[in-house]
């Protein structure tokens, strides 16, 4: 198959808004995919339109794809090529690792035309934006293979890999979807969570009355143990297993010879109250193995100087017998009678908005996230975002200016849509950039912010970045601050999304760094 059919089918399915017209795109594609008998080829369509790479990270990031060959006039790449080429480059490491990566990249993308470069572009950089969400590509995946949408849904669920079970049930037909069941050792899509405005939105959501649990700001990992083997993931299903060894061992601490657990991971402070995000995330990075020296060493000096806790929620598996399907009190019951006191999140039952109130005011005052509202009676619904789980947290707001813009891509082509965002620094006069985001937009404002920004234009228009003059203001939501390399002020919005634009106020009005610093300091 050739990458430009993949490049085409994604712009189509990114043009239109309608879930049916999205689906029958990608099922066509799959159709002719599945047709040359390749499970991999399949896989690797799947992965891709849903933004997604088969090799998860591979080294190129934006910097690498600032500079690129002019496009091809005659498309001639295949999938199995592209595919190959990913793996060759993510491969590449040593002395002038980063000189070969972007030779090889740059290969690519000069055998690529100007449509595939596109597609290429925003896969690598993570921002591949089409409505191609999981949901939309199991039930393309379904219609390509004719069996029910449902039983797609259940084994992606239960493998955690939508691919794979694409690729199995495209070419080996619906009784391949059988071999997807819960398996210790076999990382499970984590369910996911729906937003609420404050606990008595949650509790009228969920029927009244819902178990309120403290939202760590740690990170969430998936606990497997057979035996004395015990493995972990991350929420991406990566194995972290040899960088979290007191995970490990609280596992094989517990009572029991097989079971899956969702659990917190979080680096604390000696008073208990919990470190920065990035503390915890320092212990789940690469790391290890330079200039020769051990590993294992390496992870325990980074223990050493930093140990996690970890903090149990939830059991999918006990010796032998399946818990996903039970209610959510019922998990938790098992849960209890597994689980040490000191080693569960704290959790409130209740259908009382004020009790409710306090626990989430404890929590945060605790300085964790916010809590998480579950339905008593829900199931667990791996890799789903499902409605029987809701998230509350604080949201906070900054008025900053924009400037630069992207343009965008699929129902978003021809439109102004990526917006750079700076706090104004009063040392300087000047503007410092902490972030980006295209959440939030309404296809109302992306038409006014096209024009607006044309008029702002600081340069030419015709790039993939357009800079502007720094005056125009936007008010942002945002979950927080976070420590960043990437940035110069040291620091990046977390989650950040658009509120409104606002034309009441200038530049000079707006939120400075030492606001921001204050944020990130709380």
């Amino acid at each position: 198959m050739l990458l430009v059919d993949v490049a085409n089918a994604s712009a189509e399915v990114g043009s239109v808004s309608a879930r049916l017209a999205k689906i029958r795109r990608i099922a066509d594609l799959l159709t002719a995919a599945a047709a040359e008998a390749d499970p991999q080829l399949v896989a690797v369509v799947v992965a891709w339109l849903s933004g997604e790479l088969p090799q998860r990270q591979i080294g190129v990031g934006w910097a690498t794809l600032r500079a690129l060959p002019p496009p091809a006039v005659e498309p001639s790449l295949t999938v199995g090529g592209v595919d190959a080429a990913f793996t060759e480059i993510g491969a590449v490491s040593g002395k002038g690792s980063q000189t070969r990566r972007a030779e090889l990249v740059a290969g690519v993308f000069a055998a690529a035309t100007a449509g595939e470069q596109t597609f290429l572009r925003r896969l690598l950089g993570g921002e591949l934006r089409q409505g191609a969400l999981v949901g939309v590509m199991a039930d393309a995946v379904a219609g390509a293979a004719g069996v029910p949408a449902v039983k797609v849904r259940r084994a992606a669920m239960l493998s955690g890999d939508l691919p794979t079970v694409a690729a199995a049930v495209l070419t080996g037909g619906s009784a391949a979807l059988s071999e997807f069941t819960l398996q210790v050792g076999r990382p499970v899509g984590p369910m996911l969570a729906q937003t609420a405005t404050g606990v008595a939105d949650a509790l009228q959501k969920l029927g009244g009355t819902a178990v309120f649990e403290a939202k760590l700001d740690g990170a969430r990992v998936q606990i497997h143990r057979f035996g004395e083997t015990v493995s972990i993931y991350t929420r991406s299903l990566d194995d972290i297993t040899a960088r979290l060894p007191e995970v490990v061992e609280a596992a094989l601490a517990l009572p029991a010879t097989a079971l899956i657990a969702d659990a917190e991971a979080i680096a604390l402070r000696p008073e208990g109250r919990p470190h920065r995000f990035q503390v915890t995330a320092s212990r789940f990075g690469r790391g290890g193995g330079r200039g020769g020296r051990d590993r294992s060493a390496d992870v325990e000096a980074a223990r050493a100087a930093q140990p996690l806790s970890v903090f149990f929620f939830d059991l999918l598996h006990l010796d032998g017998t399946d818990l996903l399907d039970l209610p959510t009190t019922e998990r938790l019951a098992v849960l209890d009678a597994l689980i040490p006191d000191a080693q569960r999140v704290d959790r409130l039952l209740t259908s009382d908005v004020d009790d409710a109130a306090d626990f989430l005011a404890v929590t945060l005052a605790a300085g964790h996230e916010g809590v998480m509202a579950k339905s008593p009676a829900a199931p667990y619904e791996a890799g789903r975002r499902g409605a029987g789980w809701l998230k509350v947290k604080p949201v906070h707001t900054l008025d900053l200016v924009v400037l630069a813009v992207e343009w965008g891509s699929g129902r978003r082509t021809g439109k102004l849509s990526n917006i750079h965002l700076g706090a104004r620094d009063p040392a300087t006069g000047g503007f410092v950039m902490l972030g980006k985001t295209f959440k939030g937009m309404t296809d109302e404002m992306l038409d006014w912010q096209t024009g607006r920004f044309l008029e702002l234009a600081d340069g030419p228009t015709d790039g993939y970045v357009v800079t502007l003059r720094p005056e125009q203001v936007v008010e942002i939501a945002l979950d927080g601050v976070q420590t960043s390399t990437r940035y110069p002020g040291g620091m990046a919005l977390r989650f950040a999304r658009v509120l409104r634009y606002r034309d009441d106020k200038g530049p000079g009005e707006a939120d400075t760094l030492d606001t921001v610093r204050t944020l990130y300091e709380r």
